[in-house]
């Protein structure tokens, strides 16, 4: 048995985003594996073509779809039963509806907050955090670190060396992780 994901990926990606969609599509086609198990449909794909295209790939070779989420098998069109078909489709374009108008809800909530003043541009750059009510705020542990980055710049000092005076200073990395010069280079030249 092989197993093929895209954990962490949404459906509403598009589908050329989805190593493991064409990992497991690949599986199927070559027959390494008999079918494609997912959570659920509006998972595999949010957009109704997509979602039937790959369906359509499956059963071309006659492999099989089960959704975990939907009751089981997805079988096949049938001539002899439309409404098959009909049912598995209206639930398609309802999980596609459902995403256009949370990207409509989303897209309204932040041109208010933008209005009032607040912060709308995802995660908060490199120096400050954002408060209860949206708004940045600067954050005085890394506006230090960051002081302390250009410092060391200024001076002549690498990317490299200025991870290394960091880490010796005690300077964490921002979300606990590591420091790497690609992320100390996109800080300084917000800065």
């Amino acid at each position: 048995m092989q197993w093929s994901a895209d954990e962490g990926i949404s459906g509403a990606n598009g589908i050329e985003t989805r190593e493991g969609l064409f990992e497991a599509l690949a599986l199927v086609k070559s027959r390494g594996a008999d079918a494609l198990v997912v959570t659920s449909l509006d998972r595999l794909a949010r957009q109704m073509t997509q979602q039937e295209g790959v369906l359509a790939e499956v059963w071309k070779v006659g492999g099989k779809v089960f959704s975990l989420g939907d009751g089981g098998e997805v079988l096949e069109d049938d001539p002899d039963d439309p409404m098959r078909t009909a049912i598995r489709q209206m639930r398609g374009v309802f999980a596609q509806l459902e995403r256009g108008l949370i990207r409509q809800r989303m897209a309204k909530g932040k041109r208010e907050k933008s209005s009032q003043g607040g912060y709308v541009g995802g995660a908060p750059p490199f120096g400050f955090t954002s408060d209860h009510q949206g708004s940045l705020v600067t954050n005085a542990q890394t506006q230090a670190t960051l002081a302390r980055m250009a410092e060391l710049r200024q001076s002549g000092e690498s990317l490299r060396g200025i991870i290394t005076a960091l880490q010796a200073e005690g300077h964490p990395a921002p979300r606990g992780g590591r420091w790497h010069p690609a992320s100390v280079a996109r800080i300084l030249a917000r800065r």
